[in-house]
Parts: structure tokens; C-alpha cells; sequence
């Protein structure tokens, strides 16, 4: 899947002691849940997205303990 805003691939960030989560553009928020519902993956979205220097907002979904983040990209990079 490609990121709406930066035309990069959207990536799920595993780095550090943190849990995986992905940071996209609200408006792909949707279409992002549906991808882990649809394959029963674990998340959350923070409840607050940003807008910084009047770029489009952006949100977290955080992904589950446990969560495999290599998995979970191979999930967003095939769907369409």
C-alpha cells in the first residue's frame, strides 16, 4: 500500500522496545483497519491525529503484543 501523501510505501515500524505500529494518513486510516481486521490482527489507533506545518493529518495504529510486524507488511504491501 502507498502512503497517500508521501507516495512512499507505507511501512510498519518494529524499531527498539516499542510495539510495531504504523503511521499513515487519516484518510487511509479506514482502509488500513480493514486490512487488519480482515486477517484478525490485533490494534489500536490513537486517538489523537496531527497535522504539523498544514500537511495532511496524520494517525498511529499501534499493532498488538506479540505482533509480527514482517507479517504485517507483507499484508500492506499486497493489498491494493
Amino acid at each position: 500500500m502507498t502512503d497517500s501523501t508521501t507516495q512512499q510505501r507505507m511501512r510498519v515500524s518494529a524499531g527498539g522496545k516499542s510495539r510495531p505500529y504504523i503511521m499513515l494518513p487519516l484518510d487511509q486510516l479506514d482502509a488500513v483497519k480493514r486490512i487488519l481486521d480482515k486477517n484478525q490482527v490485533s490494534f489500536w489507533v490513537d486517538g489523537t491525529a496531527i497535522s504539523i506545518n498544514g500537511k495532511p493529518e496524520v494517525v498511529v495504529i499501534n499493532l498488538g503484543r506479540g505482533a509480527d510486524a514482517e507479517q504485517i507488511q507483507k499484508m500492506l504491501d499486497t493489498a491494493n
